[in-house]
């Protein structure tokens, strides 16, 4: 990734406050995550007339029914994924790209799914303004994810299906991490470990509340 964020107007004391008050402070010490999240300041991926309320503690509407998730979560999310650089990772809900982009960093290549056009190339261009280059982009239903380019190591939901959908776990390389919000009306963030075929780790990390899986039942 080029160094084009260097040259990026941002609220740097708002960034930094971010940072420490709403995810140090929450139990993500991560350098690598820290240092990804000062690379992408929030506000070059909300709407215009919310930038100044990208660095509130929370999700934030893009428009379409769907949201950029809380600051924290994203963080959260990321160290739970465990990356050292070298992994092949499959994320299913782009919306406006920052989840994106902070994988981009972390990751060796993300292949990313939204189901809303428009977000796509709202997506596209935010993570163009920053050089970043080892993103594919997919623009279709992720309940079925991408098999014609499994197997993942690492897989990342920002949308929550009814269950863990059995596509996403065939897709799952062994020893691979997923990490994803599950349920309807009351949700929790899992990170799954697989084993084998048949066998997986469930951990229930906290009570979360995310959009639904678009269109799951017409997959």
């Amino acid at each position: 990734m080029s160094n084009h964020f260097n040259s990026l107007p941002y609220n740097k004391n708002a960034l930094e406050d971010m940072i420490k008050n709403q995810i140090v402070y929450r139990g993500v010490s991560s350098s690598k995550v820290l240092d990804a999240l000062r690379k992408f300041p929030r506000e070059y991926f909300v709407r215009e007339k919310d930038k100044p309320y990208a660095y509130t503690d929370g999700p934030l509407s893009i428009g379409y029914n769907q949201t950029i998730s809380q600051p924290y979560i994203v963080a959260l999310m990321t160290d739970l994924l465990d990356l050292s650089g070298n992994e092949k990772v499959l994320e299913i809900g782009t919306g406006s790209g920052y989840q994106t982009a902070i994988l981009s960093l972390l990751a060796k290549e993300v292949y990313t799914i939204e189901v809303v056009p428009a977000l796509v190339d709202f997506a596209k261009n935010n993570l163009k303004r920053f050089g970043v280059q080892n993103v594919h982009f997919f623009c279709k239903n992720g309940y079925e994810g991408l098999p014609e380019h499994a197997p993942f190591d690492r897989i990342i939901s920002a949308a929550a299906p009814k269950k863990i959908p059995e596509t996403w776990k065939k897709q799952l390389k062994k020893g691979g991490i997923m990490v994803l919000p599950v349920g309807i009306v009351y949700q929790d963030l899992l990170r799954i470990t697989k084993i084998d075929d048949q066998h997986f780790v469930e951990e229930n990390i906290l009570p979360v509340r995310f959009v639904p899986l678009v269109k799951e039942d017409e997959s």
